[in-house]
């Protein structure tokens, strides 16, 4: 008796994908339409790129796209920095006094609603400028750097995971034969180290820059008069409704992300199988 082709699983695989991304398949479509109307499709003018060519123009636009790509890059490479560090000290050190409580916090944002974050790094700011204001008589303003910091915080715990995970699998054979010719440890991390950890470093920074690239909740909470990032500006549009030139901007969005999320695996893959022709020829030298 032959297999039905198409299986439950398989059926139930294609409506949840059809759920997921119709939507985001409509959206591009409709970024190509002649019409304002978002939901009347004009064939005899459409195709059309003019959404496209009018964000070219849009300064509002502009400077909150250079704003997000700022912050991303600032927000990745910091959290690159620190959760590398966390991840070696997670991975390497073994078991310390604190070592639970480092875990717990360096992870907390995974699974904390950026609600909750939002609020806390707002509360934080405020405070701070409530206290540099009395004692020293500066003026904190909330703005680039105020988002930058709170996104570096949430970042910072998928970079970690990353890295640490990588580590964990990490052969130890090339540091301890290094370490008995008389190498350094320092020498050993920057030669041996961190050049096999490199693919899961750039991978955790474009995972991060993606994460920043597209926060709004965290964002919302935390900037300040005149600091609007990409994804802030597009949810303020569409509040006031949807038009083809935000399904342009979605779109350049969607595909910003796909492409950094794409790289990302890419590495992560790359950096498998560098691991895995690594064991081999471990394993071929014994």
């Amino acid at each position: 008796m032959k297999k039905p082709r198409f299986t439950f699983s398989m059926i139930a695989l294609c409506v949840g994908l059809a759920f997921l991304y119709a939507p985001i398949i409509s959206m591009i479509v409709y970024s190509f339409n002649n019409s304002r109307l978002v939901t009347v499709w004009d064939a005899a003018n459409s195709p059309t790129i003019k959404w496209y060519v009018a964000l070219l123009t849009d300064r509002p636009v502009l400077d909150a796209a250079w704003l997000s790509i700022r912050v991303a890059a600032m927000s990745a490479t910091g959290a690159v920095v620190l959760g590398t560090l966390a991840g070696l000290v997670l991975a390497r050190f073994g078991p310390f006094r604190g070592r639970a409580l480092l875990q717990g916090l360096t992870t907390a944002p995974l699974v904390m609603p950026e609600v909750i974050t939002g609020l806390s790094m707002l509360l934080l700011f405020v405070s701070l400028e409530q206290l540099f204001r009395v004692a020293f008589g500066w003026q904190f303003d909330r703005g680039m750097a105020t988002i930058t910091i709170a996104h570096i915080t949430f970042t910072m715990a998928y970079v970690t995971v990353v890295v640490q995970s990588r580590l964990a699998s990490f052969d130890d054979s090339l540091e301890e034969a290094a370490l008995d010719l008389g190498a350094r440890p320092a020498k050993v991390f920057f030669r041996i180290t961190l050049p096999l950890i490199t693919p899961a470093i750039l991978s955790g920074w474009l995972l991060a820059f993606t994460l920043s690239w597209d926060d709004v909740v965290v964002s919302q909470f935390v900037a300040g008069p005149g600091s609007n990032t990409l994804p802030m500006l597009i949810y303020s549009k569409v509040r006031l409704g949807v038009n083809p030139s935000v399904n342009a901007l979605a779109t350049v969005l969607v595909l910003m992300v796909a492409t950094g999320v794409a790289l990302s695996a890419w590495l992560m893959k790359r950096a498998e199988r560098r691991r895995e022709r690594e064991m081999r020829l471990a394993e071929s030298g014994r």
